[in-house]
């Protein structure tokens, strides 16, 4: 190889360099404006996104603001209105204490006006007296001078005709008095009879005294009564109830005033008719197996009585003789149902003077307890509920009103004032005891009997039920207040030879009538 060769060569090496070099910057700038371009596209992007999670924590910063302000006003709002809501209640109550105030002033401005006028009556009557007193002495002495007597002579003369007047007075009186004594006697006696019968339940009608049991049939009278009536035997034996087998068609009657054990056989009866099974064994299991059903069901009773006036931390005992009441009626009205009325009533009056409405109600539940037991235990109902709640260590409060709901007692508390009254509403509501016709037909007749004895009474009639005797009187014979003396009198009369449940109204009626003719 040659100069020239080599140098070509190298000169063609040099220009392959220069142009291998040229086009490798070509590349390198073309990559590089490339990545710039991408890298810039990447942080616009990136300012967009970030733009765009900017604008949506400041929407949701928005939205948390705005529910806050919402959940904020509506608290604010709840508020207004229950401070809008209290300040009306206090303003209730002291529109409630103005009017007591202004009730109380007028009252007191009342009394002192009637003390004005008694005191102005009193002196009047003490110039009366002296008047009367003066005229006496002066009349007095005119009647020694007219007389001719001396003073000694003339006191004689006046004590002898005092003591005549005075032991004719005497034998009236003597003979009103043994005619009071013979008639309070009579009533006494009876109010004895009619509370021993009322308590052994022998003044019940009769739908209250039996219990009616259908059979399946006939044939299961023969079955019941069995050989030589041993059945039956057997069956009232255990049971100390009636039982009544007559021509009614597939019935049977038991009687009995014990309403537990007339109920507890009942059961035991009817647990043999669904049996089939009637022999004396079959009895005994029976009757012994329905006291023990109605053990349970007693308890029941007491307790969903609890449970009704939400009464707790009762003794157990104490809970079964609450039940016990659902079997003892008093004209006809069922005890328990009663005293149940009595305990709402008594704390809804508890509640409306601020009392313990709890112990109001206990009160009331309890008032008539001593009636679940007073054909077992001596001692009137109101004793042996007071000897009861004392035994079971019911509050003082309780037994006070049990005690005095009769009026036996004197009521130390607001709570026994409050039970007496609710068993007042609860016994003299319309339609709350029931009572025969033959009695019914009897007290009118008694009210009217009584009106028409009195002097001046033209004509009586007693309406609403007998709640109201109303007594038309000879307005020629009695003045006005005559009128008013009569019915005070009347009344009296009523309550004295009287027994009935609630209130009487005795109501007056005097007319007068002037009639001229013109001619």
């Amino acid at each position: 190889m040659d100069i020239l060769s080599i140098a070509f060569a190298i000169v063609a090496l040099i220009i392959g360099l220069v142009s291998g070099s040229y086009i490798t910057k070509q590349s390198f700038e073309k990559r590089l404006a490339n990545s710039k371009q991408t890298a810039e596209d990447i942080i616009e992007d990136a300012n967009k996104e970030a733009e765009t999670l900017k604008k949506e924590a400041l929407l949701e910063a928005k939205e948390e603001i705005h529910s806050f302000r919402t959940e904020a006003e509506w608290e604010l709002k709840e508020r207004r209105s229950e401070v809008s809501r209290q300040e009306n209640r206090i303003a209730q109550r002291e529109d409630n204490l103005e009017r007591k105030e202004t009730t109380i002033d007028k009252r007191e401005s009342s009394l002192q006006s009637r003390d004005d006028k008694l005191s102005a009556r009193q002196k009047k009557v003490e110039e009366l007296e002296q008047a009367a007193k003066d005229s006496l002495e002066e009349q007095n002495e005119k009647l020694l001078t007219i007389a001719g007597l001396s003073e000694e002579e003339a006191k004689s003369v006046v004590l002898k005709q005092t003591e005549q007047e005075l032991t004719r007075e005497m034998a009236i009186m003597v003979k009103r008095f043994e005619d009071q004594a013979k008639m309070d006697a009579d009533k006494k006696a009876k109010n004895i009879v009619t509370q021993a019968i009322q308590r052994c339940a022998a003044d019940q009608v009769t739908e209250s005294t039996v219990s009616v049991i259908n059979l399946p049939n006939d044939d299961m009278k023969g079955r019941i009564i069995g050989r030589e009536g041993r059945n039956i035997r057997t069956l009232e034996s255990l049971t100390g109830m009636d039982l009544i087998i007559d021509d009614t068609p597939e019935a049977v009657i038991l009687s009995g005033y014990d309403p537990i054990r007339r109920e507890t056989a009942k059961m035991a009866l009817e647990k043999l008719i669904s049996d089939g099974r009637i022999h004396p064994g079959r009895i005994e299991e029976a009757v012994e197996k329905s006291r023990k059903e109605m053990d349970e069901r007693i308890r029941e009773i007491g307790e969903e009585a609890m449970f009704e006036l939400g009464i707790h931390s009762i003794h157990p005992d104490l809970m079964k003789v609450v039940g016990r009441l659902h079997f003892r009626t008093s004209y006809g009205q069922n005890v328990l149902n009663h005293s149940i009325e009595v305990a709402k009533l008594a704390g809804v009056m508890a509640a409306e003077l601020g009392e313990d409405i709890q112990l109001a109600k206990r009160a009331g539940l309890l008032h008539d307890i001593g009636k679940a037991l007073d054909s077992e235990v001596e001692g009137s109902h109101v004793e042996i509920g007071a000897q009861l709640a004392m035994k079971y260590q019911e509050n003082e409060t309780v037994v006070n009103a049990i005690a005095s709901h009769h009026g036996d007692v004197d009521p130390t508390s607001v709570i026994a004032v409050l039970v007496e009254s609710a068993d007042s509403i609860s016994s003299a509501r319309p339609g709350a005891r029931s009572e025969s016709l033959e009695n019914y037909l009897q007290r009118l007749g008694n009210l009217e009997r009584i009106s028409n004895s009195f002097k001046g009474v033209k004509e009586s009639y007693a309406i609403q039920a007998g709640r109201e005797i109303r007594i038309i009187v000879k307005p020629d014979e009695l003045d006005d207040s005559m009128a008013s003396k009569l019915a005070r009198d009347v009344r009296k009369q009523i309550e004295d030879d009287m027994d009935y449940p609630g209130h009487i109204k005795v109501t007056v009626i005097r007319e007068t009538r002037a009639i001229e003719y013109a001619k």
